[in-house]
């Protein structure tokens, strides 16, 4: 079945809108579809994610994609102006999305509030730019817009000395009074001919024929209900978002689907004196709209049901999904995790069911979602409308979720409640509760709702419901989605939740018949400047100041052009790899006859083909006799079209024999003595002493996740062949094209000077895309050899998750002894990484982690040790940071854990420990922490830290169920590669006689904007602006042998490089200025060129000097460091474990920024994408090592929704380095630690929820700290009375590979 655009966008050559996950959550492809409602006779826009689309479906819509709005060639639509200017992309794979949804929103609402703003993005993901200068773009258009983030405070930015001239603040990265207006008069009309049709509807049966699947869309009921008599088998499909990720993932395949989309029956709305009845066809996003206009018109006790449903409905998915999404599918589907139907089946809702024999009606309720026969639809009925009653006085209804973020994801636990009292009493007349997420299907506890009818609404109430409930709404230990013990704990805690409701809504209605509520238990019931340019600077010259991205516009209208947008090259064949789906085992055949018989299967490439070296001996490109885990590549099939090689795939037979032993977590490689290098140890002092003589010891645990890179764009390459002399052609998407065109070389047996790899832009790598794109390159050009046709391969989210490997998870053992006065004396720290089953960068992330251990603190006495495990996981590799945020959240934990035995802040231990004066870091490199206290120091001032901690602990002392944490953490991140070799660069410099200048360097657009810097560097130098100049890509035969963009030095270095071509040039020029000072660079580029002066130089930096002696424990190992601090507020719920983001201020020493719109952006993206890994991104892993988190519906990255309410990001002001181009700084991966704040802001408000309930602390710290961490971590009466299973008893859904 093809799907909007994405299957075959080079057909009609619309590559704007981007294919990143296919399962409709990350919104990359989101495109506008506009339809006639023949019920309004108004044009109704919509904003829908096209992967899920079928193009059978569209039949009388009109669909508007990013090209269709504007283009940089003809006029740009504001939305795509405004999102460019106010620096809204940076590696712009998912801006077409994010413009799309903003459009859909500005033809639907010409003035959108920012909530409405909010909803409309929530769908939308972006791992850059950390959201807030999208949502700045956004607020432009919105009411009262004045593109101040504190307006909700009811305070100006202004009044809060926020822009004073001595910090750099992103206040002023953008004037808002240049942006074109709005004009609605100019955009597209809905088409004539489709109106016509609307107006004039078709009452035929249209029929489409596919390969496997026939398309059948009925223009009547009385057809559609034949056609289902006639295929009972055949599902009804509207919005296609639960079978279409079906399809996919699973493999269904349906030969007939109906789709009821022109039925208006189905799309009825009834209101009556008792209740609504709601289409079955009608999306969520229009049931939403229903519900919001009955909430409105009706008396509040009538409304209970449906304002419960819009609670849930804000949250549910994104506004994508609900706008495609059907209220029947919904109730259909029965999904388990169902938001609605918990309520809808307390809230009495009726199925008015249709079919030829006629109508009937049955009840919404638990045995219709378990399906029981008895209970079902017939095969040949169809869901018609959704009868749902209005509520009555004394009734009572409320709606509970909880998942791992706020918005776009599925809920661990989700509840429907609903309480009937007896008129003006507080007994219980009727009780429905209703749970999704605890079972195979929606469940209710009706047992228990029995026994307590007649009860009054009071404790004991409480007491006996819990204990019921608990004994009802069972869970095994092995439950599929893990979290057991934490959706035990929800079911009870949402009863409370419900029961504080109820309590509060009787005491509105008779205050003084009700006992007082103590406000402290009622929190338990709600939910949750400018850097200054150099005066003497020339106006001319671009360093320093906010410059807009080189590609922000097209990136915006969707004309940047990607890997995979490159136009298929003749007799071009796509490819698909199969995986392992073995841990460890041998490999006993592999039978591929079947594939190869396939239509359209061109051949297998196996190791066999590999004419050259299959990788290094300890990994192998492919598979050969043994596997070392799940999803290591074994072979690839080649194909006409992706579709025939994908079906291929399954045809392969491959028969294993496991071997041992299997080993998945740090613990069994402990145990097992499984490591993949020699240990990394650095020592200074005498720690045994030091520990003799301490006031106090304390030990603990630290746990860190791994972290998925999840860049919008997959892994992708495309390899043509050429026909002479074994010449290559390739286009990949890499950090490292160098590294690519090595590997091809030495796969192939062929000298690199035939090989060229091209990269125009990267959409997002965070070190994902350095080694890994070798490996598919090496692989595809194997195919491409072997077949003599050119190759593509694009991987799948699925496969890219379970192939590529991420950040590297650690387990942490710490040993602490101090003072009482909180001074830090000795400090032991042993850590051990899973490494997966190859050693890739293991050695080195190591080696980094146990270099910047110490963070900001001189301990005078240390030992650090750390290890590489190998494990049967897929390898991992570089990750934004390269151990850092991992390995330095155990010394701040470190530090939490003294403050709590000092009775002391955190942020006073900080303080005292931190380094004061000129010192040497524990490898012996000396260095000033000048930088580092102002950084300190300023964030305390601007963040208003000591009167906010003050605020926090009045908070806490006057809430219960609620708490707020705040937490300041600093910094100091080593910048670049420990060797020399690794710094250095080059760059090549055209000028061309009509004084145009090309610029082409050795590092690669990730959109961390360095195409752009490096043309300010260019401007600079050459004294020309930027409009004169140009970067095209970077391609391995203009600058050779380049170092891979990484390290966050890759701005500095090539920088170096462009701008020592571009002072060679000018030398060269300097008498033909001299001669004709006067004369313009045109005029002087003539003469050059008359007088036979070169106008090419090669621009080279020998690179920083880095050095690090293992055996001596010291070295220089980095060229310099960056400083910062942050501080985060947050606010926790006790009963759920949700948090909400308060406030986040940053202050960063970027020196002397070369762009502070691009630093900022950084500092900003890597803030978020560090938040994320400590707070929501959780990976998990079966006990037989296969990863279930492979798509953005279970693996959740940070959203629209939490990007803190108040963000505030500063740079230092202006400092001099001479070491550096323009004594700027590289800021690519510093931010990521900082997302720890958030991190210790939670443990802060859990340490406050602890105290108060007298839990010991175990010093034990897990991260991410998710809902569930967090949950039970707050631990009270209801953690209390869970049962527990013994884990030996059974075999756990997921296992913990830290």
């Amino acid at each position: 079945m093809w799907h909007l655009f994405l299957d075959h966008p080079l057909l009609v050559r619309l590559t704007g809108t981007k294919y990143a996950c296919g399962r409709g959550g990350c919104g990359a492809c989101t495109v506008m579809v506009s339809k006639h409602d023949p019920v309004s006779a108004k044009i109704r826009h919509f904003s829908i994610t096209a992967c899920l689309v079928p193009i059978c479906s569209l039949y009388g819509a009109a669909v508007t994609t990013v090209e269709g709005i504007g283009s940089v060639n003809t006029r740009l639509h504001p939305v795509q102006e405004r999102i460019a200017r106010s620096h809204g992309t940076q590696c712009g794979f998912c801006t077409p999305g994010m413009v799309m949804s903003m459009y859909t929103l500005l033809r639907n609402h010409l003035q959108p509030s920012e909530e409405q703003l909010m909803e409309a993005l929530g769908g939308n993901l972006c791992r850059c730019t950390g959201y807030r200068p999208i949502l700045a773009s956004g607020r432009t258009f919105c009411v009262e817009s004045a593109g101040c983030q504190k307006k909700r405070t009811g305070k100006c930015c202004l009044d809060l000395g926020g822009n004073d001239s001595s910090s750099l603040s992103r206040e002023n990265l953008f004037v808002e009074e240049e942006f074109q207006p709005l004009d609605p008069t100019q955009e597209l009309i809905f088409p004539p001919e489709l109106l016509r049709m609307a107006k004039n509807p078709e009452k035929q049966t249209l029929t489409f024929h596919g390969e496997r699947v026939t398309w059948i869309s009925p223009g009547t009921l009385k057809d559609l209900l034949e056609l289902k008599a006639k295929h009972p088998e055949a599902p009804l499909i509207l919005g296609n978002t639960s079978l279409g990720p079906a399809m996919k993932s699973q493999g269904r395949v349906h030969p007939i689907l109906l789709s009821p989309a022109r039925i208006s029956e189905l799309s009825m709305v009834f209101k009556t004196s008792d209740g609504l009845t709601i289409g079955a066809g009608c999306s969520l996003a229009q049931v939403k709209d229903i519900l919001a206009e009955q909430v409105s018109e009706l008396p509040e006790e009538k409304t209970q049901t449906y304002r419960a449903l819009l609670k849930h409905l804000k949250s549910l998915a994104g506004q994508q999904i609900r706008n495609m999404a059907s209220l029947g599918g919904h109730v259909i589907s029965r999904h388990c995790y169902s938001d609605l139907n918990p309520i809808l089946v307390v809230g009495n809702a009726t199925l008015n069911l249709i079919s030829e024999e006629g109508t009937r009606q049955i009840p919404l309720n638990d045995h219709f979602l378990a399906g029981l026969a008895s209970a079902d639809l017939k095969p040949e009925e169809i869901l018609e409308s959704v009868y749902i009653p209005h509520s009555q006085k004394w009734e009572f209804v409320s709606a509970f979720r909880q998942a791992q973020c706020q918005q776009n994801a599925l809920a661990d636990v989700s509840a429907g409640m609903r309480v009937i009292l007896e008129e003006a009493t507080d007994t219980i007349k009727e009780l429905s509760l209703s749970y999704g997420g605890v079972g195979e299907a929606t469940i209710g506890a009706h047992k228990s709702c029995q026994q307590l009818i007649g009860r009054p609404w009071n404790e004991p109430m409480l007491e006996e419901a819990c204990r019921l409930l608990l004994e009802e709404v069972s869970l095994p230990g092995w439950a599929p989605g893990g979290r057991v013990e934490f959706k035990r704990t929800l079911v009870v805690s949402f009863f409370f939740k419900f029961y504080l409701e109820v309590l509060q809504e009787l005491k509105k209605l008779d205050s003084h018949h009700y006992p007082e509520i103590s406000d402290r238990f009622l929190s338990g019931n709600s939910c949750l400047p400018l850097q200054s340019v150099d005066s003497h600077q020339s106006l001319q010259d671009p360093v320093g100041r906010p410059i807009m991205h080189l590609s922000g516009l097209k990136h915006a209208t969707g004309e940047a052009i990607f890997c995979d947008d490159i136009p298929m090259v003749d007799r071009e064949l796509f490819m698909v790899l199969v995986t392992s789906t073995k841990a460890h085992a041998k490999i006993i055949s592999i039978d591929l006859s079947e594939a190869l018989e396939l239509p359209g299967v061109v051949d297998v490439i196996t190791a066999e083909d590999i004419p050259g070296t299959n990788g290094a001996e300890d990994d192998k490109l492919l598979a050969v006799d043994e596997v070392l885990c799940v999803g290591q590549i074994i072979c690839a099939v080649v194909a006409e079209t992706d579709v025939q090689a994908k079906r291929a795939i399954e045809k392969i037979k491959i028969t294993y024999k496991d071997l041992e032993p299997i080993i998945f977590t740090i613990n069994d490689a402990i145990k097992h003595n499984s490591f993949l290098c020699p240990e990394k140890k650095l020592e200074q002092g005498n720690i045994e002493e030091a520990f003799e003589k301490v006031d106090q010891i304390v030990e603990g645990e630290v746990h860190v996740g791994g972290q998925e890179h999840f860049y919008m764009e997959t892994q992708r390459v495309i390899v043509i062949p050429k026909a002479e002399d074994k010449e290559l052609d390739i286009y990949v998407s890499t950090q490292d094209p160098a590294h690519v065109q090595k590997t091809v070389s030495s796969t192939l047996n062929i000298p690199i000077n035939r090989i060229t790899c091209h990269v125009k832009r990267v959409g997002g790598g965070f070190g994902g895309k350095v080694g890994r794109p070798a490996v598919f390159g090496a692989i595809a050009a194997v195919g491409a050899i072997k077949t003599g046709r050119p190759i593509r391969l694009v991987l799948d989210r699925e496969d890219d998750m379970l192939i590529t490997g991420g950040r590297h998870p650690l387990f942490g053992k710490y040993k602490v002894g101090f003072m009482n006065n909180g001074r830090i004396k000795a400090l032991d720290i042993e850590c051990f990484i899973n490494g997966g089953c190859t050693l890739d960068d293991s050695e080195q992330v190591t080696e980094f982690l146990i270099l910047k251990l110490e963070n900001a603190y001189k301990i005078r006495n240390l030992r650090f040790r750390g290890r590489a495990c190998m494990t049967n996981l897929p390898s991992n590799t570089a990750f934004r940071g390269f151990g850092f945020p991992q390995g330095t959240l155990i010394t701040e934990s470190c530090i939490t854990a003294v403050a709590a035995k000092c009775g002391l802040l955190p942020e006073e231990i900080r303080e005292k420990n931190m380094y004061k004066t000129v010192d040497k870091t524990i490898y012996k490199q000396a260095f000033s922490p000048e930088t580092l206290i102002r950084c300190w120091n300023e964030c305390l001032d601007k963040s208003s830290f000591h009167s906010r901690r003050m605020q926090v602990e009045e908070f806490n002392k006057k809430n219960y169920w609620k708490k707020k944490g705040i937490a300041i953490i600093p910094m100091k991140f080593s910048v670049g590669f420990a060797a020399t070799s690794y710094h250095q660069a080059a760059a090549l410099v055209h000028i061309y006689t009509d004084g145009s200048v090309l610029v082409t360097h050795g590092g690669n657009e990730l959109g961390q904007g360095i195409h752009t810097k490096m043309l300010q560097v260019a401007s600079r130098e050459l004294k020309l602006p930027m409009s004169y100049m140009h970067v095209c890509e970077t391609s391995t035969a203009t600058v050779p042998n380049t170092i891979a963009t990484a390290a966050s030095i890759g701005s500095d270095v090539n920088g170096k490089a462009v701008q020592n071509a571009c002072q060679i040039l000018l030398k060269r020029l300097e008498p033909i200025i001299k001669k004709n000072p006067g004369g313009t660079w045109e005029d002087w580029i003539e003469a050059a060129f008359e007088q036979r002066i070169s106008l090419s130089a090669t621009g080279y930096f020998r690179g920083y000097k880095a050095y690090m002696d293992w055996e001596k424990g010291e070295g220089d190992p980095f060229p310099y460091y960056v400083y910062g601090a942050a501080c985060s507020e947050v606010e926790i719920d006790c009963l759920t474990g949700a948090h909400k983001k308060i406030r986040t201020d940053i202050i960063m020493d970027a020196c002397c920024s070369l762009n502070p719109a691009i630093d900022i952006g950084q500092v900003e993206g890597s803030f978020i994408q560090g938040m994320g890994l400590y707070t929501t991104e959780e990976l998990k892993y079966s006990p037989e090592g296969v990863l279930y988190s492979r798509g953005p519906d279970e693996y959740k990255i940070p959203t629209i929704t939490d990007v803190p309410e108040e963000f505030n990001v500063s740079l230092l002001p202006s400092s001099q380095t001479p070491l550096t181009i323009y004594s700027s700084k590289g800021l690519g991966e510093s931010g990521m630690f900082l997302g720890s704040s958030v991190f210790f802001a939670i443990t802060d408000a859990v340490a406050a929820a602890c105290k108060e309930r007298d839990i010991v602390e175990d010093f034990i710290v897990k991260s991410p700290a998710t809902p569930e961490q967090v949950r039970m971590a707050c631990a009270d009466r209801f953690t209390e009375m869970i049962p527990r299973d013994d884990p030996k008893t059974f075999k756990p859904w997921s296992i913990p590979i830290a």
